[in-house]
């Protein structure tokens, strides 16, 4: 019998797994998908990792539905982030009694040194890679994870004392934080995302808020001002003396805190200002990066490291794959990936980033979002929208309600593309940010943007 069960055998539930038998733990690894085979989840959790195959004894595997038999004897069960709380299988595990905890707070429970920690609805992966670029430049003992591709499982027994980790949080990760409590805690923004998981807007913003539900004053948050709901939780963090709060804001001027004045961001500190650096010495467009690039700023700050290697990691700091990314010019058309635009507010930073014409790529999987804001942000600048996947017609009725008529539907994407191709004009930019998740046509949003890169290189080459 098995102390641990891991539940799911993605990478986040191998890494548990893992984690797990490398602390000599006995351990269940359970998925729901029939058409696995046991031998193919065995070879996955040792490839690579041979120095565990010592333990092989402690790990039995199921795959099926899950019954209370399954479970006799475990202790602990162990998410993975994208299985939900009110799933029939969560059901099972509650009438038995288990202990349920996530990845993340596994992870966190056996790691070692300072942690930094960034969620939002939207510029998680730039900010947390652009914290991380910071602190590796100043600790080489960095580690990068969470929900930027890395699970937090596959690195915490590497760390020491004197290790940094910097970890983008997703809301699903939180559902099963409870001893989660990191040096610096940011969140960068709130607008509606993943309510098909959620269901209310109450729900998912406690989620985001729990990032710092642990943290004291020996801690710091780094809080967005502009946001009004963010706004109202970091007052309530500084009335109840909770932790230090520390504000960005990219439309006023603060008292304490950092803000954008003209093209320059100063830190106002202790009744001082400082200009910090120009937005144009640095390689990411668009307010939105101005944003990320200030929570980066105060988050590596708080974290020890000195204004000058932050600085001058920002000034060559360049935007991260699939967020807003220059691909290629054809044609004196510009093509740009930003398939991480899985949500309306993320596309609509997109379009304002864009500083001329766009044919626009969108559509996708639908996550129960509502567009109106979305294609109001188009003011003039959208040429022509190309719709593709499950949301295209729920999207075309929200353009017609608004005025919009310039948008035609896609069966394939390649066919998206070819329209791109032949109404793109020299001057114009082709976007790729389809406001809307890439399942049902990809496998995720990273494939989604690849495939786009690939086209548009191999339209260059052959023109």
């Amino acid at each position: 019998m098995a102390e641990y069960m891991v539940a799911g055998s993605g990478i986040s539930g191998i890494s548990a797994v893992r984690l797990l038998l490398g602390l000599g733990k006995s351990v269940l690894l359970y998925d729901g998908n029939v058409k696995l085979d046991e031998e193919t989840v065995r070879n996955k959790v040792f490839e690579g990792e041979e120095s565990l195959r010592s333990r092989e004894g402690l790990l039995s595997i199921y795959i099926g539905e899950l019954t209370a038999d399954v479970l006799r004897g475990v202790r602990v069960c162990v998410l993975s982030p994208g299985i939900a709380q009110d799933s029939p299988f969560m059901d099972i595990v509650r009438i038995c009694g288990i202990e349920i905890t996530g990845e993340v707070e596994l992870a966190y429970t056996y790691a070692k040194g300072k942690l930094a920690a960034i969620t939002g609805t939207n510029g998680k992966t730039t900010t947390t890679s652009l914290v991380g670029e910071i602190v590796r430049n100043y600790n080489p003992d960095t580690f990068v994870v969470g929900n930027i591709g890395i699970p937090y499982a596959q690195e915490a027994l590497k760390t020491k004392p004197t290790s940094a980790t910097v970890i983008e949080i997703s809301s699903f990760m939180m559902e099963t934080a409870v001893k989660f409590k990191p040096d610096v805690s940011a969140i960068l923004n709130i607008t509606p995302d993943h309510l098909n998981r959620h269901k209310t807007m109450e729900c998912y913003i406690a989620m985001k808020e729990r990032i710092a539900a642990n943290q004291t004053m020996n801690e710091t948050c780094v809080l967005n001002h502009k946001d009004a709901v963010l706004r109202e939780f970091g007052e309530k963090l500084i009335e109840e003396q909770h932790c230090k709060v520390v504000f960005f804001d990219s439309s006023c001027e603060l008292g304490e805190g950092l803000f954008l004045r003209g093209d320059d961001i100063i830190m106002a500190q202790g009744g001082s200002e400082q200009v910090l650096m120009n937005v144009n010495d640095m390689n990411l467009i668009g307010v939105h990066n101005y944003e990320n690039v200030m929570a980066a700023i105060a988050i590596s700050y708080a974290f020890g490291v000195p204004m000058d290697i932050i600085i001058d990691t920002v000034k060559h700091f360049k935007a991260v794959e699939h967020r807003i990314e220059y691909v290629e010019t054809i044609g004196g058309v510009k093509y740009y990936n930003d398939s991480k635009g899985t949500n309306p507010d993320a596309a609509i930073q997109a379009i304002k980033a864009m500083r001329s014409a766009t044919v626009l790529i969108g559509g996708g999987y639908d996550k129960g979002s509502e567009y109106d804001e979305w294609i109001e942000a188009f003011d003039g600048k959208v040429k022509k929208l190309v719709l593709i996947g499950q949301t295209k017609e729920k999207i075309a009725q929200c353009c017609d309600k608004h005025g919009f008529s310039d948008y035609v539907y896609a069966e394939t994407f390649e066919e998206a593309m070819e329209i791109c191709f032949e109404t793109a004009t020299e001057g114009d930019n082709v976007l790729l940010s389809p406001a809307c998740a890439s399942w049902g046509m990809f496998d995720n949003y990273e494939q989604r943007g690849r495939i786009f890169k690939e086209i548009v290189r191999n339209r260059l080459k052959n023109s």
